[in-house]
């Protein structure tokens, strides 16, 4: 049963034939559903995740809060399962929407999605005419024969389908894409694999290292992801902006806890301290325990240093 969620404002529910004409709608299905919120010209499409799941029904597209204040239209492609999106429902509807024009009314359209919805986005964006992609750390399929290097997220994957044609590899979509920008961390065995299964032509890469598969919460602490989709919107390439930016990054808790594992575990002592010092003397806003996990980190670094002279 669904329960109310206090204060969100749910579109009205209607069929495909008016909601392809209107501001706001709510389009239910059986495995999932399409909320839109009209607004500018260019449109942003965004796909659930694994964690959004969890968030019960109803709830808002996808990294809504984020997208609102941009101006832009948003529709939410939303599951019902940690799906990956392996079921009738989610195309079908983009299909109906297509035939009925309502993509047409934009001058741009954006897929995006992390993770499982960076699969979906990638998979569906040949169903919208020239449509762009905006991936974080996507799978290219679950599938164990096509990607046997893909072990994770099992409970997940033997309760979806991974059997069969259509949309069952993302790589495939690829070629049928205008353009696709996914951003992954090549320190991640797994992110890196599925990166190499997308490359094309049309297909631009940001490594992000140390920001694992869960990339895009360090884009949002960042504050990036608007600055990205901006890019997407207004041009096919994302440049020097988004990097210059991105250095926000070295705040994050998240990356910088990413970065003094890898250092420390590669025995890359001096690398760990100096960085630890910087973390300090940038992040006087950090919070406290944040603060105590990199003083531990340096305080190993140099015990682990001062044993290796010893020794």
């Amino acid at each position: 049963m669904d329960v109310p969620i206090p204060d969100l404002d749910v579109p009205p529910e209607m069929g495909l034939d008016e909601a392809a004409r209107a501001r706001r709608f709510l389009v239910r299905g059986d495995h999932a559903n399409l909320w839109f919120e009209g607004a500018g010209e260019a449109l942003v499409v965004s796909f659930d995740n694994l964690a959004t799941i969890d968030e019960g029904w109803p709830r808002a597209p996808w990294a809504w809060r984020r997208l609102e204040p941009l101006g832009h239209s948003v529709l939410g492609v939303q599951s019902q399962a940690k799906d990956w999106f392996r079921q009738p429902t989610a195309p079908a509807l983009l299909r109906e929407l297509e035939a009925r024009g309502f993509f047409r009314r934009f001058r741009r359209v954006v897929l995006t999605g992390a993770s499982m919805g960076g699969f979906a986005a990638l998979n569906f964006a040949p169903l919208i005419p020239e449509a762009r992609v905006l991936a974080f750390s996507p799978q290219s399929t679950m599938n164990k024969v096509i990607a046997p290097f893909e072990q994770r997220f099992p409970f997940a994957v033997r309760k979806s389908n991974w059997e069969g044609m259509p949309f069952l590899d993302a790589a495939a979509a690829v070629p049928y894409i205008r353009r696709a920008v996914v951003l992954y961390d090549p320190f991640v065995p797994e992110d890196r694999a599925h990166a190499a299964r997308l490359a094309g032509p049309n297909v631009q890469f940001l490594r992000a290292p140390f920001t694992t598969h869960e990339a895009i919460r360090v884009v949002l602490k960042s504050g990036t992801f608007p600055l990205l989709i901006d890019q997407l919107v207004k041009q096919d390439d994302v440049g020097a902006e988004f990097w210059q930016a991105f250095r926000a990054r070295r705040t994050v808790p998240k990356w910088q806890r990413a970065l003094l594992a890898a250092a420390g575990g590669r025995g890359r002592q001096g690398l760990v301290i100096r960085a630890a010092d910087a973390m300090l003397r940038l992040g006087a806003d950090l919070p406290d325990e944040e603060k105590v996990f990199i003083r531990r980190a340096r305080r190993a670094a140099v015990n682990g240093r001062k044993a290796a002279e010893a020794g």
